[in-house]
């Protein structure tokens, strides 16, 4: 998505950066684990198709795409690098917007993969969506989340439950599970917390 390009936004923890073609190599390797695969519901793919896919993404209208890294001194700030090795080594995974409903273009499904396995079980993942969260609510107008999640991975059933989604559908075809956050239910009281911690830093 051209709208997310050269946009960075930091928490705590973690910080999210545009998908760049420095990024691809790592990515690529990750989507080889079929754990990954299974839960994802995704296809492994050609590195010469990864970077095509990459390409795809930056332009893509209905894609937002953020890599997600372990945060360090210097993120957000002036002339940080997000696509240098020791960037590189700092991802830890990747946190997705798809504007795929033509009946409401405020609503959006959200997915997050910590693929990086010394990353997970920190929070990492939380917070990486409670910042997409508020990216999504403050820039780009988005009132309905939603994710479809694979009915045995119980670990992010959980997650977005925590965050106060609630299962309104089960596809027996996929196996999965549909959940929602509606940001004007009570539920999505932590959005207006997120967006107060949230920095989000804009290209300049």
């Amino acid at each position: 998505m051209k709208a997310n390009a050269g946009v960075v936004i930091t928490g705590e923890q973690v910080t999210l950066v545009p998908y760049e073609k420095e990024h691809v190599s790592k990515y690529h390797n990750w989507m080889k684990d079929p754990w990954l695969q299974e839960m994802t519901a995704s296809e492994p793919l050609s590195i010469e198709e990864e970077f095509e896919m990459q390409k795809s993404w930056r332009l893509d209208a209905e894609k937002c795409t953020f890599i997600v890294l372990a945060k360090a001194d210097g993120d957000g700030k002036p002339g940080a690098s997000y696509t240098n090795e020791s960037a590189v080594d700092r991802m830890a995974g990747d946190v997705n917007l798809f504007f795929n409903d033509y009946d409401d273009p405020h609503a959006c499904e959200i997915e997050i993969m910590i693929a990086e396995e010394k990353y997970r079980r920190k929070g990492f993942a939380e917070e990486a969506l409670k910042l997409m969260m508020a990216y999504a609510t403050s820039e780009l107008e988005v009132t309905r989340f939603i994710c479809k999640i694979i009915e045995t991975n119980d670990a992010s059933i959980k997650l977005f439950e925590k965050l106060g989604y609630v299962k309104y559908n089960y596809v027996a075809a996929f196996e999965q599970v549909e959940m929602e956050l509606i940001t004007k239910d009570k539920h999505a009281e932590l959005v207006d917390a997120v967006l107060k911690s949230a920095v989000i830093h804009s290209p300049q």
